[in-house]
């Protein structure tokens, strides 16, 4: 079994690739991993060290929008998994170009090439904010489209493409869409890392609006087990919404995060709000329940085992924070 999985060098990707060459997932344990990574700001090969040495893994650089390295490296894979993509909101709403030239451009070119090179099995990650926003209830996947973002816009184009895709050409591809994540190895620019590295390092963290924004958290590695599931079971131009279970307000999660690092409010600066803020995310994820699917890491277990690690590996992350100034 060779699998090829984009994005990797990321959070997510990486955290999967580590998972799948530990042998975390039944059925996978001699699994072949490619990982195929541009390898931008937020893609950092250091994600990668711990499975670094195994004889199963193999890095190579590439663009998911350059068709000729995508055709280089297909060949002779049996699943793909994409995880490529420009993901942090903010950066989206000051420069939207990049976000639909590797979102959507990116996703097609891959999904082309993998129409031309006979793979068997696609997976594409996406987001729960294809959905925009809910006031009340959950979004099932057959819910409207209505992206709020320039991020989450070219994520619901990607969506749609891949469901073209699995219609027009016969490509064995099904998507995912996941709700708010967390743990080791998130670039510090997400809240969570952000907030927890500037509060050890006694600076401000920066709440958005009053801070009634609720999100729902999904730990990592539940993430990457949901995705694991979809690898296996998962139907051709379907989708599966992946879900924590936890939802809190902006400000129900900053003082978890204060609490935490032994801090109080008085660390808190409310900044002026996010343009076109979502005010709610909320996934039904019933449909992946049905195939077995349940989170298993509590939110409170999570999170501080999450505050631990980003104590605990303070050179990883101060790298990071210095090279792209996120402390402001």
């Amino acid at each position: 079994m060779r699998v090829l999985v984009t994005g990797a060098a990321g959070f997510i990707g990486s955290h999967y690739v580590r998972t799948m060459l530990s042998g975390g997932y039944p059925g996978f344990e001699d699994a072949e991993v490619t990982v195929f990574d541009k390898l931008t700001y937020a893609g950092n090969l250091d994600n990668l060290a711990p499975v670094a040495d195994s004889p199963r893994y193999r890095f190579v650089r590439g663009d998911i929008c350059d068709a000729i390295e995508v055709a280089n490296a297909l060949p002779g894979h049996d699943i793909v998994v994409n995880f490529a993509a420009e993901t942090h909101v903010d950066r989206s709403i000051t420069g939207a170009a990049g976000f639909v030239t590797t979102n959507v451009l990116g996703a097609q070119t891959l999904f082309e090439g993998c129409v031309q090179a006979g793979i068997g099995r696609v997976v594409h990650v996406s987001t729960d904010e294809v959905y925009g926003t809910i006031p009340a209830g959950s979004w099932a996947e057959d819910h409207i489209l209505e992206p709020n973002s320039p991020y989450s816009a070219s994520k619901a184009g990607a969506d749609l493409l891949a469901r073209a895709y699995a219609g027009t050409y016969g490509l064995n591809i099904s998507v995912t869409r996941c709700t708010n994540n967390y743990g080791p190895y998130q670039f510090p620019e997400k809240v969570i890392p952000l907030f927890v590295t500037n509060l050890i390092d006694g600076l401000k963290v920066p709440l958005y609006g009053t801070g009634e924004n609720v999100r729902d958290w999904l730990h990592v590695d539940d993430h990457c087990r949901g995705i694991q599931l979809v690898v296996e079971s998962g139907a051709a131009g379907q989708f599966y919404n992946i879900g924590g279970g936890i939802e809190l307000a902006n400000k129900e999660l900053t003082q978890r995060l204060l609490d935490a690092c032994g801090a109080t409010w008085d660390s808190v600066e409310f900044v002026e709000d996010r343009k076109n803020h979502d005010l709610r995310y909320s996934v039904d994820d019933a449909k992946l329940r049905g195939m077995g699917y349940v989170p298993r890491t509590s939110f409170d277990e999570g999170l501080a085992q999450t505050v631990r690690w980003y104590h605990d590996n303070q050179p990883w992350w101060r790298a990071l924070k210095d090279r792209a100034a996120l402390s402001k």
